[in-house]
């Protein structure tokens, strides 16, 4: 039988507000466990929630950005639930008048082809604690898990798609292109490593041809697109070979560790009259004036698909190229500061080779880039007029990502310069010449289809007498001229 895979999303983004959404506690990430968890976060009696107005506009604008309807009322309800990291019991969050509703996410795939994702609906909620299982937390000889509430009230939008998705490259490209959509509104820095972004996938399957949908299962918190795009793959197939089996798949919340590529059953999934939800008695709706709402609308900074399409018409660049390179609004800076003082195409090609594959390597991301999009502009400036070959950029880059300064001053210190001076390159190629006669007589007996693949023992021998520091395009020119004449 062939199957179809069903996917819906809920992604849940870690508003950048400097404080809570209903305290004046601070969001900073990275302070010791427990030190940013006020009286308000931890609902201790007598306190009372205020709203961050912030963190309504951060939701506002994600909801215009995806061509969604705004509430012009909205409501918060308690979801009731124990959980160790959640210190109230319950999670205050939006369920009937949520403050984005319907819109969409447009998405491109790897062949060109295109899709609308539908968006159900966005909410406003506070995020909860964190609990620490790694590490070694002993009392009285017995193993322990750790909780950290400094998390605890960070605002979140949960951003709920509909089940559009056939395929993990589908769920992943839509993932890309909300993580490219918050972080080009500054609303979310994306560092998925820090839980800024994190995804929920709804997964199930279905023969092939039907419109019933089958029985889901929810993979919690994943917070990268290569784990999210494995756990897609192992459920889907653990799903088939279940049912194909003659078994059934329960509705069940899992859970997929990225290191070791597995994934387990983590509870039963709950439905919405689980939690009990009701209004909160705390927080009075909240209502947005027209303008209030046009005022940010004239506020939205550029998005991934006008920066996409302004880096084509602006640099030249192919839609592979403007695609790779305005989809994340920081490589999107880096990109036109390098190719705002050197050669835009270059700088394509170097922040997408060289420099990638380097961040990948160490787990970073651009902002943590040891070499500067200015240092890379002068590098590539250095390597286009023809001061460094690209044999020599690639020395020049390590020693910038070493952290040995820029590159004018590496090529000075490493004696990098290209040797162009026209009259000592035709003297290193007389030179091989003079002592390749064997080599020569062989060029001169070859047929024209076998010459041009002979050219590199003689180029080899030049360069090496040049210690590679000869422009190896006017190497290539001299030294053809002087063969051909001997012919």
């Amino acid at each position: 039988m062939q199957w179809e895979t069903v996917i819906g999303l809920e992604v849940h983004v870690q508003l950048a507000t400097q404080s809570k959404i209903f305290s004046g506690a601070s969001t900073a990430f990275g302070a010791e466990p427990n030190t940013q968890a006020c009286a308000i976060d931890l609902a201790m009696p007598g306190t009372l929630p205020v709203p961050n107005e912030q963190a309504f506009r951060d939701a506002i604008m994600f909801g215009l950005a995806i061509d969604a309807d705004i509430a012009r009322t909205s409501m918060f309800e308690r979801k009731n639930y124990f959980y160790p990291d959640l210190p109230k019991a319950y999670q205050t969050t939006q369920l009937e008048k949520p403050i984005v509703g319907r819109g969409h996410v447009d998405i491109e795939l790897a062949d060109g082809s295109k899709k609308s994702i539908r968006i159900h609906h966005a909410h406003l909620e506070e995020d909860a604690g964190k609990s620490l299982h790694e590490g070694s937390f002993e009392i009285h000889g017995h193993g322990m898990t750790g909780i950290d509430l400094n998390r605890a009230g960070t605002p979140l939008i949960e951003i709920v798609s509909e089940p559009d998705m056939r395929n993990a490259e589908e769920a992943v490209a839509f993932a890309r292109k909300l993580h490219s959509i918050v972080t080009s509104l500054g609303i979310c820095d994306g560092n998925m490593s820090q839980g800024s972004m994190r995804f929920d996938v709804n997964i199930s399957v279905r023969p092939k041809g039907s419109d019933t949908f089958g029985t889901r299962t929810e993979t919690k918190n994943l917070n990268s697109f290569k784990f999210m795009e494995d756990a897609i793959a192992l459920e889907v197939e653990r799903q088939i070979d279940l049912i194909e089996d003659g078994g059934k798949v329960i509705q069940e919340t899992r859970l997929y560790n990225g290191d070791t590529k597995q994934a387990r059953a983590m509870r039963s999934k709950e439905e919405a009259n689980d939690y009990r939800y009701f209004p909160c008695p705390d927080l009075l709706p909240i209502v947005f004036e027209d303008d209030y709402i046009e005022q940010i609308r004239q506020s939205l900074p550029e998005l991934p698909d006008a920066r996409r399409d302004r880096f084509i018409e602006q640099y030249g660049l192919s839609r592979y190229d403007a695609n790779s390179l305005s989809g994340d609004a920081a490589v999107a800076q880096f990109f036109q500061t390098a190719a705002a003082g050197s050669d835009a195409k270059l700088a394509a090609n170097w922040i997408m080779g060289e420099l990638s594959a380097r961040l990948n390597a160490e787990d970073r991301v651009i902002q943590d880039s040891p070499v500067s999009a200015d240092q890379l502009a002068g590098m590539i400036a250095r390597l286009k007029d023809g001061t460094i070959s690209s044999k020599m950029a690639k020395q020049v880059f390590d020693a910038m990502w070493n952290g040995e300064g820029d590159a004018d001053g590496i090529i000075e210190a490493r004696g990098l310069k290209q040797v162009s001076d026209s009259g000592a390159i035709e003297a290193l190629v007389d030179d091989v010449i003079a002592n390749s006669p064997q080599q020569v007589d062989n060029y001169r007996n070859a047929d024209d289809a076998k010459r041009p693949k002979m050219l590199g023992y003689f180029v080899g021998q030049i360069m090496k007498a040049s210690k590679g520091q000869a422009n190896p395009q006017q190497v290539n020119d001299v030294l053809l001229e002087k063969l051909n004449a001997l012919l």
